[in-house]
């Protein structure tokens, strides 16, 4: 195994979770007065996703860690673990949610006038 591969895909990794976030900070940051009704929603279903997700990084906190693995081990297992919290809570708000996008969206375009 080559750790120099490693170290570089960790790293491209962490750059588009950084883009990700640049973005979505975009997103929160701009005017929905003048959005179509599909950006609205869109920006609402990218709230609810990252609210479950910052509710299953919590959810995983309870759950007692292995020790026996070294801190490469460690930091990796976690990175992947954040991919795999985000990605879920993205699939879960684009089936079913729990219903908060719908809510933010109405109380939206209540407040936006649309």
């Amino acid at each position: 195994m080559d750790i120099g591969n490693l170290t570089n895909s960790y790293l491209d990794a962490y750059k588009t979770q950084t883009q990700s976030a640049d973005k979505l900070n975009g997103q929160l940051k701009a005017d929905y007065s003048q959005a179509t009704d599909e950006e609205l929603m869109d920006a609402c279903k990218q709230f609810e996703a990252y609210f479950v997700e910052q509710m299953f990084k919590e959810m995983m906190k309870t759950i007692p860690e292995s020790e026996t693995s070294s801190s490469y081990t460690s930091n990796l297992m976690s990175y992947y673990k954040d991919n795999m919290v985000q990605e879920i809570a993205s699939a879960s708000t684009e089936q079913e949610g729990l219903g908060l996008a719908q809510m933010l969206y109405e109380q939206m375009k209540r407040n936006y006038g649309l």
